[in-house]
C-alpha cells in the first residue's frame, strides 16, 4: 500500500465484505476485476440471472448495487474513500461500476457500518410486537436518500391493504408458473456446504410461515418460528423508491437497500428484503399507484421489526470463495 492507493490485501478484505451483501436468491451475481492501480470494476454476471424470477434482470443489477455499497463502506473503514463512477462504458452493458480509492481516516460511523455487514442477516421469521421509534424509521429514511433512492414506510391503513393484496397476488401469479417451481427448488432448500442459493435453515417451516404480510416460499424450510402469541402478526414495511427506472435507477436502488440493511443492522432491527411483488408488472404497478401515489418507483420492499428474544440464531448465508468471483490483473 501506498498514500496514492491501497494495498492488494486492502483490495481483496473490502471486496470480501462486499461479497457479503444480500442478492435475489442469494446468486451473488458479481464479479470483480482489480488491476494494477487498485482500480476495482464490478461486473454484473448474467450467468447468475434467474430468468423466471427476474426476466429482465432487475433483482440483478439492485444485488449489484448492494454490493457497491458494502465495497464502500468496507472501503471507507480500511481508510479509504470510494471514488465510483457508474455504468461507465455505455458499450458494455455487464460494467456497472468503475471504483477508485483515495485516502481518509475512518470515523466511528464509518467503522459501525462495516461492523454491521458482518451482523446483517435475513429474518424470515415472525418478529415481535415492539413498536418501531420513529427516530429509527427517519434513520433508514435518511440512510436511503443519503444514496439517491426514498425510503416510504408503509403506515397508512389503505396503503398496507394494497400492499398486502400486491404480495398475495403476485405470489398466486408466481406459483402458478411450474417453471418458477423449479427456479425456486433450483436455489433454496440448500444444505450446509452450498455456496450459494438460500439455506433450508434460514426459511421457516413451510406449515409454520405464518409472517404478515405473506412472504416468498422457499422449498423445504427448517426454521421454528417463535412460539409465543404476542410475536408477529405485523411487522413494518418500507418501500425503497427511486425517481426513474433506468439501470441506473436499478444500481442506485440497491445501494440504497445497502445503507437501510446496514442501518437497521446497527440499531439491532430484523429486517427482510422483499422483491417478490415487484416482480409482477400488475402488482408492481399497483403499489406504486396505491402506495407511493404514483410518483416514485417501487424497486424493493423491506419488512423490519423486532427479532424476539427467544428466537434461535440464524445460519450465515453462504457465500461463494473470493476467488471464484474476483481476478486480478
Amino acid at each position: 500500500m501506498t498514500d496514492h492507493v491501497p494495498g492488494r490485501e486492502t483490495v481483496r478484505q473490502a471486496i470480501e465484505l462486499a461479497t457479503r451483501a444480500p442478492s435475489v436468491h442469494n446468486t451473488q451475481p458479481w464479479r470483480w476485476q482489480v488491476d494494477d492501480h487498485a482500480t476495482i470494476r464490478l461486473f454484473a454476471d448474467r450467468t447468475r440471472q434467474v430468468p423466471v424470477t427476474d426476466p429482465d434482470g432487475r433483482d440483478l443489477v439492485l444485488s449489484c448495487g448492494a454490493a457497491l455499497h458494502h465495497l464502500r463502506v468496507a472501503l471507507a473503514a480500511l481508510g479509504w474513500t470510494g471514488v465510483v463512477r457508474r455504468l461507465p462504458d455505455p458499450t458494455d452493458a455487464s460494467l456497472l461500476a468503475v471504483v477508485g480509492a483515495r485516502r481518509r481516516v475512518p470515523g466511528r460511523d464509518d467503522l459501525g457500518l462495516a461492523d454491521a455487514i458482518r451482523r446483517r442477516q435475513t429474518d424470515r421469521r415472525r418478529y415481535s410486537w415492539w413498536p418501531m421509534p420513529p427516530e429509527y424509521l427517519q434513520v433508514l429514511a435518511d440512510a436511503a436518500a443519503g444514496e439517491g433512492g426514498h425510503a416510504c414506510v408503509v403506515t397508512d391503513p389503505a396503503a398496507r391493504f394494497h400492499l398486502a393484496g400486491a404480495i398475495a397476488q403476485a405470489a398466486v401469479v408466481q406459483e402458478s408458473n411450474p417453471d418458477y417451481a423449479v427456479e425456486m427448488a433450483i436455489w433454496s432448500g440448500r444444505r450446509p456446504g452450498s455456496d450459494d442459493g438460500v439455506l433450508a435453515a434460514s426459511v421457516p417451516l413451510v406449515n409454520d410461515a405464518a409472517t404478515t404480510p405473506r412472504q416468498r416460499a422457499f422449498s423445504h424450510g427448517t426454521l421454528a418460528q417463535p412460539t409465543r402469541k404476542r410475536y408477529g402478526e405485523l411487522a413494518s414495511m418500507l418501500v425503497v423508491a427511486t425517481p426513474g427506472d433506468d439501470r441506473l435507477a436499478h444500481l442506485r436502488a440497491g445501494e440504497a437497500t445497502s445503507a437501510v440493511l446496514l442501518h437497521a443492522a446497527r440499531l439491532g432491527i430484523a429486517t427482510c428484503p422483499m422483491s417478490q411483488p415487484l416482480e409482477i408488472a400488475d402488482t408492481r404497478r399497483t403499489v406504486q399507484r396505491e402506495v407511493l401515489g404514483g410518483e416514485a418507483v417501487p424497486q424493493l420492499l423491506i419488512r423490519l421489526g423486532w427479532a424476539p428474544p427467544d428466537a434461535a440464531p440464524i445460519p450465515r448465508s453462504p457465500r461463494r470463495d473470493l476467488d471464484d468471483v474476483l481476478s486480478v490483473s
